[in-house]
């Protein structure tokens, strides 16, 4: 068994540099590392990183004087892509010999830009000092995911007192609680003495959602240790600071956005959405749509979601028609705010699962996927893509915006089937466009729309057909011939219903 081991984590751009290292955990082979690395992740470049590990022979800081046990190599995106953004890899280095396997996770700080003004007062605390009363000051912890704690405020200390009031301070919600709303806080309660023995008066326990609620009132926590000993938050102001992303990043009221809502003519979106959505919805029998955004906070928490209904009715999610798509779109803008990481993996399987349920050729599901990103659960998509090969359904990815479409051009298997894990697509049901190659240099959006309709819309045919013969479905029976008959004998009801697509 190693004595010590040491973790090292490296980044490599054009060169090496270390980035940090991780504590050092006696006696084990299978050591659960606390130290976390915070990296800024950009999801449009490619961060690679390397995992060194070392058994701890010395005090040095030279890993040359220690022994090598393996290493791992991989993107800072595969952690973040990977399923539950947990990453497992085999650790190598050491020829003939294996070196065991490495775990690493990742975890958004998505709140790590707020901070939070607290100011606290204390009541009927216990005396401590004999010849007068208490000089009390509080003491806070952040949990950690290990069950610890970890010191991350101590307040100043008030002299004399039993009924003190605590200036108020600042501290960033990372370091608060790692920017997670609801892990738990710890405040420890004591009497200071000179010589450093200070005295236990008691604790209590809240979260950082907890003292947000308490906004526009007083919270009162009970210590635990001593009875009527009080503590309350007096106040909990809360101050996001803004950074340079948040004034380049896609404001829908911004001419500079590609959902900006000119008043003279349509964007790229709603371009996109009326010029596949009006040929498409000729082949609906219902004309209702389902329409989902992905990549947005939603009110009222500010939720991150990858699959929310663009009506906001999460139980019916359809639109009437693609002018109620297009109005859905619009009002979603409006209450919605912009985010990333762009996640197609939950859109292509939301559409699955009702494809599954009709898979006798009654019905077949094209799903129209606008987006301006690069795909960051490229694994993922690629699965249930693979999945999705052999359903009833197809997939029309159209890009806007000037950015690079690599990866959703390997999505489209027009060269090259799509595989995920050894396994092969069915048949190929993908076709990406992207739509600068259709708009008309001269303005002309009617054109443009048209251009766009006829590329995406060519290869449907062909891959409805793909899964109809390979099932050997046969199309139904022909509706009989046309008759005149008396005008008494129409009934007004009576409709020809075709299939949806």
């Amino acid at each position: 068994i190693s004595d010590f081991v040491l973790f090292s984590l490296t980044i490599f751009f054009q060169f090496l540099f270390q980035f940090g290292r991780t504590e050092v955990i006696d006696n084990t082979l299978n050591p659960d590392f606390v130290r976390k690395f915070i990296l800024d992740y950009f999801f449009e470049e490619r961060q690679n990183l390397r995992f060194d590990l070392y058994d701890l022979d010395s005090k040095s800081d030279n890993l040359s004087k220690h022994d090598f046990l393996g290493q791992a190599f991989c993107t800072l995106g595969e952690i973040v892509g990977s399923l539950g953004s947990r990453l497992e890899k085999p650790l190598i280095g050491i020829p003939g010999k294996k070196c065991g396997t490495i775990i690493v996770r990742a975890e958004e700080l998505s709140n790590c830009r707020e901070s939070v003004m607290l100011q606290f007062c204390g009541n009927k605390l216990d005396k401590k000092d004999f010849f007068g009363k208490s000089d009390p000051f509080l003491v806070f912890y952040r949990s950690n995911e290990d069950g610890s704690y970890t010191i991350c405020h101590k307040t100043e200390v008030v002299k004399n007192t039993l009924d003190p009031v605590w200036q108020a301070f600042k501290i960033p919600v990372r370091a608060l609680c790692n920017g997670d709303y609801d892990r738990s806080i710890k405040v420890e309660v004591y009497d200071w003495d000179r010589d450093g023995g200070h005295d236990f008066i008691g604790e209590f326990s809240t979260s950082y959602r907890e003292m947000s609620r308490s906004q526009s009132q007083f919270h009162i926590y009970e210590v635990i240790f001593f009875t009527h000993t009080l503590v309350t938050l007096l106040s909990c102001l809360v101050d996001t600071e803004l950074s340079f992303l948040d004034y380049i990043r896609g404001n829908p009221s911004q001419p500079t956005s590609l959902h900006y809502m000119s008043p003279y003519q349509l964007n790229d979106y709603a371009m996109a959405l009326r010029a596949v959505g009006e040929i498409i919805q000729d082949y609906d029998s219902d004309k209702m749509f389902p329409a989902l955004g992905f990549g947005a906070k939603l009110p009222p928490d500010g939720r991150v979601s990858h699959e929310f209904a663009l009506n906001g009715n999460p139980q019916n999610p359809y639109c009437s028609g693609i002018e109620g798509v297009m109005e859905a779109y619009y009002q979603s803008l409006k209450s919605v705010r912009l985010y990333g990481p762009t996640h197609f993996s939950p859109v292509i399987n939301h559409v699955a699962r009702y494809a599954s349920a009709v898979m006798d050729g009654s019905q077949y599901f094209i799903l129209l996927i606008i987006s301006d990103g690069v795909i960051t659960d490229m694994a993922q998509t690629k699965e249930s893509i693979v999945n999705a090969a052999s359903l009833p359904m197809s997939i029309i990815i159209v890009g806007v915006g000037p950015a690079e479409f690599d990866e959703m051009i390997e999505l489209d298997g027009d060269e090259e089937r799509i595989s995920s894990q050894g396994r092969y697509a069915e048949r190929d049901i993908v076709q990406f466009v992207p739509f600068r190659d259709y708009i008309d240099r001269r303005g002309n959006h009617i054109l443009s729309m048209a251009r766009l309709a006829k590329e995406v819309l060519a290869e449907i045919p062909d891959q409805f057909l793909s899964y109809m013969r390979t099932r050997g479905i046969k199309p139904g029976p022909l509706p009989p011939p046309y008759t005149p008959c008396p005008p008494q004998a129409i009934h007004p009801l009576l409709t020809r219903r075709v299939s949806r697509i």
